[in-house]
This record gives structure tokens, C-alpha cells and sequence, in this order.
């Protein structure tokens, strides 16, 4: 079912999560193992993230180094196809533009107009960890925008051999992400907006925001894009603290800011159980506050760790 229909049709906030595939070698076990606890709340969808490749530098016979790409967690489509199959329930792979030329994009998404997946999250992608800025591949898409017009237009019947006749449209409900906390490469969170606006405008149909500890930091980005004209529906994303070292990393690797009430309550923790149990509860508090105001779903960062999200979940749904 396209979600967009289901975000229209709800009677009540939803529940949702996001999923990281297992690093190679690793069996789908490891994912129902992760799912399995929190298939009780019904979720609405499941996110499958897409891991672009790395380079590492492989020592060889006769001391020079070999630059090798490798991918650590791939499966991301096949991923998608067994939670279908085993739980009847929506998967959303992640696009990005990292990686992938637009024929390579075409025929992903023909693979997954095939297995009857009818949505998909647009996005950028990061940058490969050795180069200081995003590289698109040769004939590859620079921006999720351009992610977006390709999708879109397939969803119209147009591919990219002009020549292709009889196309068969596409129907995929398209996603794109948010930031309450503007970009980082944007320079201001009114630009980013328009930004978002342009991805909404080219055919998005609904938008997930990047974590946020501080709700009013998303109330105001709800606000500020109904103001700039987007109508779509806005789901928030939420990610559960649960260790000391978070407090720096989350910060560094996802540009946000975390409230200082958060960090007076983890200051006094003295275990890391304490930090856990603390996070949960700003999470618990944070998501009751959401569900009032009547947000369209919860959308759960759950990073493989599926306890903490069941016992937020419970508290709510």
C-alpha cells in the first residue's frame, strides 16, 4: 500500500521504524531478530537504509597498496522483499544518489516495481568517508531533487531511452528527508526549506525529518515549511539515547543539537544503565508530546536495537 494513503487514511499517530541491513556475511535472521520485538506496535513501514560503498587500502604482494572498494552492508532491496514476504508489511528502501548512475537507479527501481515494493525514500546519500565533499557518479544524480524528478517521471511512464515504447508506469509514493535543524551543507535553515520545497514540488509526496531531541525545534520546522507552502505530511524522527558516548557522537555525526536539560538529567547518571534508562524517558516524554500534537506517525532510528524502541512503543501505542 502506498503510504501516503495510509498517512491520509490514519485514524490515529502511527508507528514506524527504520532498520541498518547486516554487515556482510550476516544471515536475514539477524533482521527478523531485530523486527521480531517490535512487530506487536503494527508498524506502519519499515525503512531499509542503503550503505554506499567504501575504500580501503589492501596491502598486496610486494608492499604497494591496492585501493578496493567494498560494500558492508548490502542488501538493502533484498532485505525489503523478505520483510514483505515475512511479515505482510510495507518496506521502504532507502535511494541514493552515492553510487549510482541513472541507469543503475532506473533499473533498481525496476526491480522494485517487480516485487511489488511501491515505496521509496529519495535521498542524497553521504559522501564516501575518504573525500571531503559529495561526489556524484559519472552520469549519476548530484541532488535528491534530481533522485525525485527521475522517480517521478518513471511514475509518469517515462524512462530514460526515449525510444523505450509501451512503458509501463512506475507507481512509487516518494519520500524525502527534512532537516528541523537545517542541512549541514545548507547555509541557513531558510534555504534548506526551499530546497525542500523544490523535492516536494518535483513529486515527494510526505517528508521524514532527521532526529531531534528538542520538540519545539520540530514544531517551528513544521511551521515554517506550512508557512513556506508544503502541505505534505511530516513524519519525525526519533532517535532513543541510550550511552554516554552519544552525547558527542550524535552531535558530530548528524549536525544536531541536543537540549540542555537532556544533558543536566544524563550528567547526573552514574551508571551507563542510568544513561539508558534516563534516555528512555526523555524518548518516552519526547513521543507523548508528538502524539498530542497529533503527528502523522513516530518514526523510530532504531539502529539495531530493538528493546529500547519496544519499551518507548509501549508506553504509547
Amino acid at each position: 500500500m502506498k503510504l501516503i494513503d495510509k498517512l491520509n487514511q490514519r485514524q490515529s499517530t502511527l508507528f514506524s521504524i527504520e532498520i541498518l541491513p547486516p554487515l556482510k556475511g550476516k544471515s536475514i535472521q539477524s533482521i527478523f531478530n531485530s523486527v521480531d520485538p517490535l512487530m506487536e506496535f503494527k508498524p506502519a513501514f519499515i525503512d531499509v537504509t542503503y550503505h554506499r560503498e567504501e575504500y580501503v587500502y589492501k596491502k598486496r604482494e610486494g608492499g604497494y597498496l591496492e585501493k578496493v572498494s567494498i560494500r558492508k552492508r548490502p542488501g538493502t532491496v533484498g532485505i525489503c522483499a523478505a520483510l514483505v514476504n515475512h511479515y505482510d508489511v510495507d518496506a521502504v528502501p532507502h535511494i541514493i544518489c552515492g553510487g549510482f548512475s541513472k541507469e543503475e537507479t532506473e533499473n533498481a527501481l525496476i526491480d522494485l516495481k517487480f516485487l511489488g515494493i511501491d515505496n521509496v525514500l529519495a535521498l542524497r546519500g553521504d559522501q564516501i568517508k575518504t573525500e571531503a565533499v559529495f561526489v556524484p557518479e559519472p552520469d549519476g544524480h548530484a541532488y535528491a531533487i534530481d533522485l525525485v524528478h527521475q522517480i517521478h517521471g518513471m511514475n509518469s511512464g517515462k524512462y530514460l531511452d526515449e525510444e523505450t515504447s509501451d512503458a509501463s508506469p512506475t507507481n512509487f509514493c516518494i519520500g524525502v528527508a527534512g532537516y528541523p535543524e537545517k542541512h549541514v551543507e545548507a547555509p541557513n535553515l531558510k534555504t534548506d526549506l526551499k530546497h525542500l520545497k523544490a523535492k516536494v514540488e518535483a513529486g515527494a509526496h510526505y517528508i521524514v525529518t532527521q532526529m531531534f531531541f528538542d520538540n519545539s525545534k520540530f514544531f517551528e520546522f513544521v511551521a515554517m515549511c506550512r508557512a513556506e507552502g508544503i502541505t505534505v505530511p511530516i513524519i519525525p524522527g526519533i532517535k532513543i539515547l541510550t550511552s554516554r558516548t552519544q552525547i558527542s557522537a550524535l552531535p558530530k555525526l548528524f549536525h544536531i543539537d541536543l537540549p540542555q536539560d537532556l544533558l543536566d538529567v544524563i550528567d547526573a547518571c552514574k551508571t551507563e544503565q542510568d544513561v539508558k534508562e534516563a534516555g528512555i524517558s526523555w524518548a518516552i516524554s519526547q513521543c507523548k508530546e508528538l502524539v498530542k500534537a497529533d503527528v502523522p506517525c513516530l518514526h523510530f532510528y532504531t539502529m539495531g536495537n530493538p528493546e529500547s524502541t519496544r519499551r518507548v512503543a509501549s508506553s504509547l501505542f
